[in-house]
């Protein structure tokens, strides 16, 4: 393979101008400028080094292009990697979304399994990684998000991140759970709730308090039971608590609900 060296090139109007042959190295001196002031066309069998072209620049109609550095080829298209919250409900709500290469502002669907789109309510520009969209979807499910910039780049995030579900929804009114013996040992009530999976827990501490109510909520089935209602009290009492519902979804209802102790002839609970 020969080597090429051109010091200076100048053809005549309407002329090409060949460089070497097949496999030969043309080499432009580090501090050249090719200057084109119509159309450059280039042909190779291989490549150009970087290095090679270090230092040098080519001028297009009067804009120079500097070589030797690196090009990004294509469009730059957002990417959809998270969500939070991750589960709302069917009302209007704010769902942040995190991610790469987004644009002010871009257009933002929830997109079902079905293939169902809803539009977001609106949509507000935090950073390129980070946008917020409202949602009101009306069907529960599990969706996919889409962002779009305003130049047409688009992404859909690679699974379903955001799911709809109805809270849990009490079906045991809140209030009065019954008037129950001093020192009773049972079942004292039951409590319920519709919902995906539901279980229950006390949010105060009254109910399951050994010093207090000293009952015991089974979670799963929301039973009430006590081996000695009110402990130690000898006095009627009034026990007042919070009790929680959660779905499968992490979705809370709370409810307040209260219990009487009695001693002597008014006492509901006890008595065989």
């Amino acid at each position: 393979m020969s080597e090429v060296k051109v010091n200076k090139v100048s053809p005549r109007s309407g002329t090409g101008v060949q460089l070497g042959d097949a496999g030969d190295t043309v080499t432009v001196p580090a501090s050249a400028n090719l200057t084109v002031g119509g159309t450059l066309t280039a042909t190779t069998g291989g490549g150009i080094q970087n290095a090679a072209l270090a230092n040098s620049a080519i001028t297009i109609n009067g804009s120079a292009v500097s070589l030797g550095g690196s090009v990004t080829v294509g469009e730059t298209k957002p990417t959809v990697t998270g969500v939070n919250p991750s589960t709302i409900e069917n009302t209007a709500t704010n769902v942040v979304i995190t991610g790469t290469n987004f644009v002010s502002i871009p257009q933002v669907e929830a997109i079902s399994s079905t293939g169902a789109v809803t539009i977001a309510n609106s949509v507000s520009f935090s950073s390129a990684t980070s946008i917020t969209a409202n949602f009101t979807i009306a069907v529960d499910g599990t969706y996919f998000i889409r962002v779009e910039n305003n130049d047409g780049n688009a992404a859909r995030s690679s699974s379903a991140l955001l799911t709809v579900s109805d809270a849990p929804g009490w079906t045991t009114a809140a209030g009065s759970l019954g008037t129950i013996a001093g020192d009773f040992s049972g079942t004292v009530a039951t409590v319920a709730a519709s919902g995906d999976t539901v279980t229950f827990s006390e949010v105060t501490s009254v109910l399951t308090n050994a010093s207090q109510a000293n009952c015991t909520l089974n979670s799963s089935t929301g039973v009430i039971t006590t081996s000695d209602f009110g402990g130690s009290s000898t006095a009627a009492t009034l026990y007042t608590f919070t009790l929680r519902a959660t779905d499968a979804q992490g979705q809370t209802a709370d409810r307040v609900f209260t219990l009487q102790s009695s001693f002597g002839s008014t006492g509901s609970g006890g008595f065989n």
